[in-house]
């Protein structure tokens, strides 16, 4: 941990620190008035069915209005429902002036038909049915509005319309999914169009948004966090990291003399402060005393503007005044007050900091959040992206953005010490994810490909492109596709997987993650895949792991790349040594410096308790290593050692005997 003098707060250990050029490109616009992105979603307006996935602040609501403008004046569209996840997200969709700025029509929906205003569900459904037989052409309503309407409706109504599913991610495929049947049956039985949108693909379970046979039908734009961050103006970096705590977040930690949430919020940061879920171990139960204990760790409240809202916190560290906003008040008159209110910031004097439950991670625009601290493990890979793009936001009052995960340590003498373990080291993971997709983006080929080619590669696409012997390139395009543009979702099943998350702590070679588990685990999820593309796939996901997770720098005419604590001249680069690189390692190095001793034994011993399988492809690939082994140390690998390497070869030469008895008894 490191101390900020200049206030005493702890800064946090940053598992991921992403350095942007600040090229501006991201925000310029072109003569229709399309940032780079919107530019890019519009090239594809002509899909029936269109799926973009681009990050918060992009611009993903404008390019939906230039899409569903074209469609609705030069490709035969009659109506558009723009459906959002909340009430608060439809303002994204209010008049917009386009023709200003170079487009040839404005976005201009009659506010009669905007149903994300107070009222009964079934106003709102009855609303929406007389949209349809209007002459109208622009509706905006809520998921559950368009749920709600679809209950014993006739999907050819539909036809010649477009819908619109903002935060995409909301849909799923699991058959209890409302949304996602309404979206299934409206693709099956009517005309319609659909554009999905959403600033995270991720689901925090395993069933997908789409099924694959419906996916297929989907054009997908990809619009990637890097290329966004990296053209912004003002922000230059990001980091994301997490701080250790024990017994309660709020409570005066031992032998220090403040809570650690105190130790960890620096009050000069306009900061968005997620509490912990009310079902979390992190959460005192009360969401309302959760509120409470935050606002006692910063200060004292000396009063709440009864206009706005704001709440008036004298804060105990420096004694000057902090305007707060609570959002984890649900009564609707008090929270549709603090809400206009955040509507209307236009400084960072406006407001200091932002207290969330659920808001204030989707359709929520406070560009001056520099830290969005959020407190307990977070289970969903889209919850966690939705709150660092909180803080992503571009704006002139800060050049570095910081995302902190305030997560309890486990306590070996704790009951939930396995659910403790299991959370630290998902969250962990998380981190790892959002690393792989802030970061640059490169491009491979084989090492024998000619010069003139991979120069044109470079240019075309605009990312550095390394060559690698021995790495095998997709031969359909089915894989090709996966590499494009579904990579990212890839890795969040990899890192997700139950025995990768044991085998975090260093518990599996190198080798045996990257050639048996995640091999296994893309046939798990791309059953239809050829053995040539599964292992095309997974060296791709590897590498790009591996590569990302590294640092290259130039010594003289030459470039070296950094993997695991070795420079390798980028020259004599090859499959089988990445292969020898854990493409996660640097997370339990970060671990290991950043807990107690006890704390990392409680984790292993967790760990320990429930085995990770062990199979014949590992026990082969461990063989050379138990002979080096008993070579070097005169012993065989003892199984009750406290390193986990030596105990993982033990159990691969208990395999391996077992194995050849059983041979034996066989005859």
């Amino acid at each position: 941990m490191e101390k900020d003098n200049h206030n005493d707060y702890i800064k946090p250990i940053n598992l991921v620190k992403v350095e942007y050029a600040q090229t501006g490109q991201s925000k310029k616009t072109n003569e229709m008035g399309m940032r780079e992105m919107q530019s890019k979603a519009y090239e594809a307006r002509t899909a029936k069915y269109l799926l973009l996935k681009a990050p918060p602040a992009s611009g993903k609501s404008r390019a939906l209005m230039f899409i569903a403008l074209d469609k609705l004046i030069n490709q035969g569209i009659k109506k558009v429902i723009v459906a959002v996840p909340e009430r608060s997200i439809g303002n994204s969709f209010s008049p917009t002036e386009l023709k200003k700025y170079g487009f040839y029509a404005n976005w201009e929906p009659n506010q009669k038909y905007n149903l994300c205003t107070p009222g009964s569900d079934a106003g709102k459904v009855k609303a929406f049915h007389q949209f349809l037989q209007s002459d109208e052409k622009v509706l905006i309503c809520t998921h559950a509005t368009l749920r709600f309407a679809f209950e014993g409706f006739d999907e050819k109504q539909l036809n010649d319309c477009l819908i619109t599913i903002d935060e995409f991610h909301h849909v799923s495929a699991d058959g209890d999914n409302k949304l996602g049947n309404v979206m299934r049956n409206i693709m099956a039985n009517s005309t319609a169009h659909i554009v999905a949108m959403t600033g995270s693909y991720f689901r925090g379970d395993s069933v997908p948004v789409l099924l694959p046979e419906d996916e297929e039908k989907f054009v997908k734009v990809t619009y990637n966090y890097y290329d966004q961050l990296n053209g912004y103006e003002y922000l230059k970096s990001l980091g994301i990291g997490y701080h250790f705590y024990q017994g309660r977040y709020y409570k005066v930690q031992p032998e220090r003399n403040m809570s650690a949430l105190e130790e960890i919020l620096d009050e000069n940061l306009k900061t968005i402060i997620h509490i912990p879920s009310v079902n979390s171990a992190e959460s005192s139960k009360e969401k309302y005393e959760e509120v409470n204990h935050v606002i006692d760790c910063i200060g004292d409240l000396e009063y709440q503007d009864s206009e706005t809202g704001v709440l008036f916190v004298k804060s105990k560290r420096s004694g000057r005044i902090l305007k707060i906003a609570d959002l984890v008040n649900d009564n609707p008159k008090e929270r549709d007050k603090i809400v206009a209110y955040l509507r209307g910031v236009s400084s960072p004097d406006d407001i200091d900091m932002i207290i969330a439950l659920g808001m204030a991670k989707e359709g929520f625009d406070w560009p001056f959040c520099q830290h969005a601290l959020t407190i307990g493990y977070r289970g969903s890979l889209t919850e966690i992206i939705q709150i660092i793009g909180r803080a992503t936001r571009d704006s002139n009052n800060k050049k570095h953005a910081q995302f902190t995960n305030l997560i309890a340590q486990p306590d070996a003498v704790d009951d939930d010490v396995k659910l403790a373990v299991n959370n630290m080291l998902k969250a962990i993971t998380a981190s790892l994810l959002m690393e792989q997709v802030l970061a640059p983006n490169f491009k491979f080929k084989p090492m024998d490909n000619d010069e003139g080619d991979v120069e044109d590669e470079e240019e075309e696409n605009g990312k550095p492109t390394i060559k690698i012997r021995g790495f095998k390139t997709p031969t359909s395009q089915r894989a090709k596709d996966i590499i494009e543009t579904d990579l990212n979702d890839l890795k969040a099943r990899i890192l997700q997987d139950d025995t990768m998350l044991k085998a975090l702590p260093g518990n599996l070679e190198p080798e045996v993650i990257n050639t048996v588990l995640i091999p296994k685990i893309i046939r798990e999820v791309y059953p239809d895949l050829s053995e040539d593309d599964v292992e095309a796939v997974r060296q791709y996901v590897v590498i790009d792991s591996v590569i990302k997770n590294s640092t290259v720098e130039e010594q003289g005419s030459k470039k070296f790349i950094k993997m695991a604590g070795s420079f390798v001249n980028i020259d004599d680069i090859n499959i089988e040594l990445i292969d020898r690189v854990n493409p996660f390692q640097k997370a339990f190095e970060i671990l290991s410096k950043s807990v107690t001793t006890s704390v990392l034994r409680a984790i292993q011993d967790t760990i320990n308790i429930t085995k990770i399988e062990m199979t014949e492809q590992e026990a082969i690939i461990l063989w050379p290593k138990i002979n080096a082994w008993v070579k070097e140390t005169g012993e065989k690998p003892n199984i009750q050692s406290t390193n986990p390497i030596e105990q993982r070869l033990a159990q691969a030469l208990l395999f391996i005997q077992d194995a050849k008895r059983k041979k034996m008894q066989n005859g």
